[in-house]
């Protein structure tokens, strides 16, 4: 009997060690799974979990994938199903299962746009890319759906260059993936770093605002990181792919892109392309702007599945313009070629404190061409054209540890970027008839820039505290420098070095409310553009523009303060940011002769000692019930040169959004109405001839309808009202500065097919 008593309990012991070491071998594996809706059994995209020190959003496929910790819940959080958590033995059957369901809150807005408000702990705003936004041929375009960004425009069809609270340009900083950028080849930034990101395979894209996500670069005024869809592997082989079309009734548009990839168990690889142009269109009071253009985009992609802890990853993409109007600049874009290649390599790592290493690598070539040779111009004077080059390349590593209850970003990053481009000027008229005279735009210049970087995060009690650290060495230089820029700068080979520093305290107040508190001071060098361009009119003026090799880095001193209400059916926030720079970049008149008579003056850029942005911005999501909801959004800044006592130039008014959006007959039909209205913008800087502009207000409705899963469609109008407008940030045309007009009512229709 003793012995028998005995057996039993070594048994016990044995099944009681086995139960252990099968809960620790889970422990140390990758679980994935995907996240349903409970009706229509269609995945949930952009779904935000935590677990432990585990983060992450469900790919498009609804799948997400972690190690197993026997020792933490597993939470959701969705705007459209709710929070929710799971044990970890619901973990653990969800993984037997290799799915969960959920059924959704409020309504589901696909095809529709989503633009998601802060969730409790971030600071920033996605926007998750529908069918729809992967259609447009120039991605600056879709970041206006969120009222913070803005965009200035020289052309009615190409080159949204965004602006988020009043920075611009290379106070922003424009990335893929945490990496990989892009230069503008044109002078004019008719190639702005926007408009060549092949939006075929972007998920979401982050809107970080403020100077504080200094692990992906400097972003004086923000960071706008377009993040790409996750690998889709199966147990099986398989074909999946997707087309989508659109057709858009004022400037006769058409727009088409499609994917088709192959995966398996280790692999995922696809082709991808899009497709779009148009003709002029007509504003709000019939007038013809001119509009034509041809965009395309050709690309691969490879992921593998190295072993159970590496993942490589490869991206290659063709990007081309054709034939583009520019009605605002003196020459139009005729031909852009650009080639983007990327490589990514992520090994996982288990039972340590080093979690993930990530080290990947990018190039970006672009060629690019403007001339005159569209316009039809009586009496000719003269043909001009400026073939331009840029090159982009760098390289990016990054450790993540956790370290008891905090978790810590390290690593290193490398860019080099460089310009060239020479404007030809044939004079057909004139004294100078015969003779070509070459102007070097870009006098072959070169920046690298090399950086380390760390972001800590640990929670303390009630609070979430983070710090975020940086430090840059920008090594700039012109190779071929012009005698008269050299007259007027003594040298153009500088190296600066930029600090950059940012903290953060998080906390929730109570159930529902949540208040979060950022500084961060953070200083950039100046660009190629205001560095070393030679000579040419790139501001918002005539004027032509020389750079000062000799800029001090401009600095800002930012705060960020929060405020998030969560309950039920609504949530709310209202942020509010200052920020204070010193040696602001601009520029002012210096008394010498332009190299084309009919332009106003030279304009160098300079530093001023002072200059002030400030403004706020709000976002409230209601669920009215009955499948209906309600969304309101602004945005406003205010921009001061303290130095010179004047406003600052190309600040946008405020934006106010408001959309009322419906589900029904089961999901399948999905309705919006979207209001915008933007006050008048009577803030000008007058040192740059910057014109005051009329307030208006735009009415936008659509409808899409799920056929079946795989086949749906989507009809709408925008500028329903056919509203006669312009955009304060649109370049004026001609020297009588003409404004450059919206298109007036469009009426649009869309098709979208997805197999399997």
């Amino acid at each position: 009997m003793k012995t028998y008593i005995i057996s039993i309990q070594k048994l016990g012991l044995l099944i009681w060690l086995a139960c252990l070491f099968a809960v620790t071998a889970m422990a140390q594996q990758q679980v994935r799974f995907q996240v349903m809706d409970q009706i229509n059994k269609e995945p949930i995209i952009g779904l935000t979990y935590h677990y432990g020190f585990q983060k992450g959003i469900s790919d498009e496929q609804g799948f997400i994938a972690l190690s197993f910790d026997a020792q933490e819940n597993l939470h959701f959080s969705h705007i459209l199903y709710g929070k929710w958590q799971l044990s970890p033995e619901e973990v653990l059957e969800a993984a037997s299962k290799n799915r969960i369901y959920r059924k959704e809150q409020i309504i589901n807005l696909q095809p529709i746009s989503v633009i998601s408000l802060k969730m409790m702990d971030e600071k920033d705003e996605k926007i998750l890319i529908s069918d729809q936004e992967r259609l447009h041929h120039d991605a600056g375009a879709i970041l206006n759906l969120n009222p913070v960004v803005n965009g200035i425009r020289k052309s009615g069809a190409f080159a949204f260059d965004p602006v988020m609270r009043g920075f611009k340009y290379e106070q922003l900083n424009i990335v893929i993936d945490g990496l990989q950028s892009a230069n503008a080849a044109c002078p004019n930034r008719m190639d702005p770093p926007t408009s060549q990101v092949a939006l075929n395979r972007i998920k979401q894209v982050e809107i970080l605002k403020g100077p504080h996500a200094l692990r992906y670069g400097i972003g004086l005024g923000g960071t706008i990181n377009f993040i790409q869809e996750d690998p889709h592997f199966s147990m099986e082989r398989g074909v999946y792919g997707r087309y989508s079309s659109m057709y858009e009734s004022n400037g006769n548009i058409f727009r088409n892109e499609g994917r088709v990839g192959f995966n398996g168990e280790n692999h995922d690889i696809g082709i991808m392309g899009s497709w779009s142009q148009g003709t002029d269109y007509v504003d709000g009071d019939g007038n013809v702007v001119p509009a034509n253009f041809r965009r395309g985009t050709v690309g691969m992609y490879a992921d593998f599945k190295l072993s159970h802890h590496d993942l490589l990853q490869v991206t290659v993409n063709r990007n081309f313009a054709r034939d583009v109007d520019f009605p605002t600049l003196g020459m139009d874009l005729r031909t852009d070629d650009t080639w983007m290649g990327s490589v990514r390599h992520t090994r996982n790592f288990q039972g340590r404190n080093l979690q993930k290493w990530t080290t990947s690598g990018y190039f970006t070539l672009v060629d690019h061409l403007m001339d005159n040779g569209l316009r039809d111009i009586q009496p000719r004077m003269m043909n001009a054209r400026t073939p331009a080059n840029t090159q982009n390349l760098g390289a990016r590593t990054e450790g993540v540890w956790h370290l008891g209850n905090a978790k810590l970003y390290a690593g290193a990053d490398f860019r080099s970027e460089a310009a060239q481009g020479i404007r030809e000027r044939e004079f057909l008229m004139g004294p100078n008839a015969g003779r070509t005279l070459f102007d070097n735009a870009w006098q072959d210049s070169r920046i690298n820039k090399a950086g380390v970087f760390a972001t800590y995060q640990l929670p303390v009690g009630a609070y979430v505290f983070s710090l975020a650290g940086r430090m840059d060495v920008n090594q700039a230089l012109a190779q071929d420098n012009e005698p008269e820029f050299e007259q007027i700068n003594e040298k153009t080979e500088v190296t600066q070095l930029n600090p950059g520093i940012s903290a953060g305290l998080k906390r929730d107040l109570g159930q529902h409310f949540n208040l979060g508190l950022w500084l961060a001071r953070v200083q950039r060098s100046g660009s190629i553009t205001e560095r070393f361009i030679n000579y040419f009119p790139v501001g918002l003026d005539p004027y032509e523009m020389v750079g000062n090799a000799a800029l001090r880095p401009e600095t800002n001193n930012q705060v960020d303060l929060v405020l998030g209400f969560t309950k039920s059916r609504i949530q709310v926030e209202w942020s509010v940011f200052a920020a204070y720079l010193t040696d602001f970049i601009t520029a002012e008149r210096i008394d010498v002769a332009p190299r084309i008579p009919s332009s106003p003056g030279v304009r160098q850029f300079i530093n001023v000692d002072e200059a002030l942005k400030t403004g706020f911005e709000m976002a409230v999501s209601h669920e009215l019930g009955l499948g209906v909801r309600q969304q309101v959004m602004m945005a406003y800044t205010y921009g001061k040169n303290l130095t010179a006592n004047e406003a600052l130039p190309e600040i946008a008014p405020m934006d106010i959004r408001y959309s009322l959006m419906g589900s029904h007959l089961n999901n399948r039909l999905h309705t919006a109405l979207r209001l915008r209205h933007v006050i008048a913008q009577n803030r000008i800087s007058e040192s740059f001839s910057e014109m005051a502009t009329p307030r208006f207000t735009l009415l936008d409705i659509d409808a899409s309808y799920a056929l079946n899963p795989q086949i749906s469609f989507k009809l709408g109008a925008q500028n329903l009202l056919n509203e006669s407008y312009y955009e304060h940030l649109n370049r004026p045309i001609g020297p009588d500065s003409v404004p450059l007009f919206a298109p007036g009512r469009n009426f649009f229709a869309m098709i979208s097919v997805k197999f399997p």
